[in-house]
């Protein structure tokens, strides 16, 4: 009898130590168990069950936090689908390099105006950026990681003096 008790007791309490832990749930499908620290404005900072290292994931690339204390969950963000170019406007830039930790780097994009364009500075930046924004959706990547952002005006862009927009970027996804 009392080692029925014993056993009994050591699965409560291994139940109701699992049951400390959150659980983050990636939009890639991966599981992380261990214990969320703080929810920042684009990251989770967190620690693997049975370490002291803090980590940080950029929220893109969580779905839900389940809390092991109170069973509460956390909808993080929605999973964005790019099927291809014509999703071109569902892509995201990201100009910080915390917020894709937990996505996967596809490669890279650009988007750039032609050489000989009638573009003022704001609408040859914007198609530029429509350029990579397409760029990206073509390799199914939700989300660029900006890493050049040229614009040359006059006579330092093209012999005929007019405006050219260049971006580059890193294509992410889940």
């Amino acid at each position: 009898m009392k080692k029925i008790i014993l056993l009994f007791s050591m699965i409560l309490t291994a139940t109701l130590a699992s049951a400390q832990v959150d659980v983050i749930t990636k939009h890639s499908g991966e599981i992380v168990n261990g214990k969320v620290m703080r929810v920042d404005e684009y990251t989770v900072v967190f620690k693997y069950d049975g370490e002291d290292a803090e980590n940080s994931i950029g929220k893109y690339a969580i779905e839900k936090i389940v809390y092991g204390k109170s069973g509460r969950v956390e909808e993080v963000t929605e999973k964005i689908v790019v099927a291809g170019e014509a999703d071109w406007e569902k892509v995201i830039i990201l100009e910080e390099k915390s917020y894709i930790a937990g996505l996967k780097k596809v490669g890279e994009v650009r988007g750039k105006t032609g050489m000989i364009n009638l573009q003022t500075g704001n609408t040859g930046d914007k198609k530029a950026e429509k350029k990579l924004k397409m760029s990206a959706a073509i390799l199914g990547c939700p989300f660029v990681l900006m890493i050049s952002d040229k614009t040359t005006v006059g006579a330092n862009s093209n012999q005929f003096g007019g405006t050219q927009a260049i971006k580059t970027g890193l294509g992410y996804k889940y």
